[in-house]
Formats: structure tokens, C-alpha cells, sequence
């Protein structure tokens, strides 16, 4: 059997990196049972990462005008159908 190539290799460490953080079939979020409970932990661990990386931005990059609560919102948005979607492909 052949060796992985280098870019096979980065990729499958990056898709695992993910895997470890984002699903939860991988994270230890997997021990909670009920999966509206993971999603909802999740929503709660993906805000409080905005708001900090949010401070963060506005902090180091000085960024003028930069609106937390927007970042948030927008975020959600985008977040919130994803975690309806898994729910109902979980349940059915």
C-alpha cells in the first residue's frame, strides 16, 4: 500500500480537527442523548466563540463600526436552520 501524499494527509488532519470540534458524533457532546440538547450547547458554545472572537477583531484589527451584536445575528442566522435541518434528518 502506498503512502498518503502530503495534501491527502493535511486535508484528512483538517476534516478530523473539524470532526473533533464541529460534530457532534465526534465531540464529547456525543454523551448527551438528547440531540436538542446537543444542538442547543452548541448554539450556546458557537455564541459565546463570536463574541469573543468579535472583541478580539475589534481589538487587534481596530475595526470602526464593528458591531458584535450584528456579527451574532448574522451568524445565527445561518446556524439556526442548519441546527433545524440536522434535527429533522436526526429524528426522521
Amino acid at each position: 500500500m502506498n503512502k498518503p501524499t502530503f495534501f491527502r494527509s493535511s486535508v484528512m488532519g483538517i476534516v478530523h480537527l473539524w470532526r473533533s470540534v464541529m460534530d457532534v458524533k465526534f465531540n464529547p457532546l456525543k454523551y448527551v442523548a438528547d440531540p436538542s440538547l446537543q444542538s442547543y450547547f452548541m448554539l450556546v458554545l458557537f455564541t459565546i466563540w463570536s463574541v469573543a472572537f468579535g472583541f478580539i477583531a475589534t481589538y487587534h484589527l481596530g475595526w470602526l463600526g464593528y458591531s458584535t451584536v450584528t456579527s451574532v445575528v448574522v451568524h445565527l442566522t445561518v446556524l439556526i436552520p442548519i441546527l433545524v435541518t440536522n434535527a429533522v434528518f436526526v429524528d426522521a
